[in-house]
């Protein structure tokens, strides 16, 4: 099911997501509506050792579609910035053509550098990809007998 059907399912998904993903340890997620058609999502998911991914979604519903207009996902790791995602168009860097707007900032010089980011979508919802990537990368420790 594509949770962007409604403001009503996305909240719904929204205020769920700690029964979805039993690695959040807290969310101050807020679905704010700004009338019958748009909304904000604004707050921040914890994870343990102190990673964090802060959340700003501008959301519209379209001809019964309900889309993310706008977004930014910082993740964060204590007082460090270790990446960041956002749908600010860069239309002159080349490398990001493939997933044109979709982009991920990272070190080093994290400003300008920046990455493709095919996982991130305008008409489905782009938190499981991010937790999932949190998981993946910034929960699991890998051990010796892993191979």
């Amino acid at each position: 099911m594509n949770l962007l059907n409604s403001l009503a399912e996305y909240e719904a998904f929204i205020y769920g997501l700690q029964r979805q993903f039993p690695t959040i340890g807290y969310s101050t997620l807020v679905v704010a509506r700004r009338g019958e058609a748009t909304a904000t999502v604004r707050g921040e998911i914890a994870f343990s050792g102190g990673v964090r991914l802060g959340v700003v979604e501008r959301l519209m519903l379209d001809a019964d579609v309900l889309k993310i207009i706008s977004y930014g996902y910082e993740v964060w790791r204590g007082a460090e910035k270790l990446y960041w995602y956002d749908s600010q168009p860069h239309p002159d860097d080349p490398t990001l053509v493939s997933t044109h707007p979709h982009h991920k900032h990272v070190p080093p010089d994290i400003k300008h550098h920046r990455l493709p980011a095919p996982g991130l979508s305008f008409t489905s919802p782009n938190l499981p990809f991010l937790i999932g990537e949190i998981e993946q990368d910034l929960l699991t420790a890998p051990t010796s007998q892993e191979q």
